[in-house]
């Protein structure tokens, strides 16, 4: 195993175990911790994470990931007025054990939002407000913690509606995160449950 690969392993055995949360720390740690002068793209760390969960969870991740696309149909029911995306590593097809189910939703009234999941009896563990600077403008969003009866949590985040057809490109794989809609999931499940949304290589 080349250098630079020692380090994404590393990185992304920190990733797992939780001692960090961000993929630059994570990195930075491992080449210290390994003296170390490379330093993999956040895209090789993503993929050692991946075969590192495939080799923690074994058959069990199969069963997580199925889980947990389930459990977001579930919740985009309930919020399908709102255009739900799910989106996140639950989307991609690489969550782990303790990975949150990521669904974004598209609303002018965030309180609808968070009204809609307490009227249905989701257990809302907490709501944030957040504001980042992107590119010259202000982008506003609510962030709603559930946690479900399984034990499996989730982040729905509210974001403005002119947002809707908008999609980020993801620092992580490179590529749009276009996410899936609830037809879009509910297809899925049906013909290919475990299906990667991962592209081939870092996109540049």
């Amino acid at each position: 195993m080349d250098s630079r690969r020692r380090v994404a392993r590393e990185a992304a055995r920190l990733l797992y175990s939780g001692a960090f949360r961000e993929y630059k720390q994570a990195k930075e740690e491992a080449a210290r911790s390994l003296s170390s002068d490379s330093m993999p793209s956040n895209f090789e760390v993503a993929l050692e994470l991946d075969l590192l969960a495939d080799e923690a969870e074994g058959a069990d991740r199969k069963r997580i990931i199925q889980e947990k696309r389930c459990d977001a149909i579930t919740v985009m029911k309930v919020l399908s007025h709102f255009n739900p995306r799910l989106i996140g590593s639950v989307w991609r097809g690489t969550a782990r054990k303790d990975s949150d189910i990521d669904i974004a939703v598209y609303s002018a009234d965030p309180d609808a939002v968070t009204e809609t999941l307490k009227a249905s009896g989701f257990a809302i563990t907490g709501v944030e407000e957040s504001t980042v600077s992107e590119r010259g403008r202000q982008r506003r969003s609510r962030h709603i913690s559930l946690r479900l009866v399984d034990g499996n949590e989730v982040e729905v985040v509210v974001r403005p509606l002119e947002e809707r057809d908008e999609h980020e490109r993801c620092d992580i794989y490179g590529d749009l995160k276009r996410g899936a809609t609830l037809p879009e999931l509910e297809r899925l499940m049906k013909a290919d449950p475990l299906r990667k949304f991962v592209p081939e290589r870092r996109w540049r």
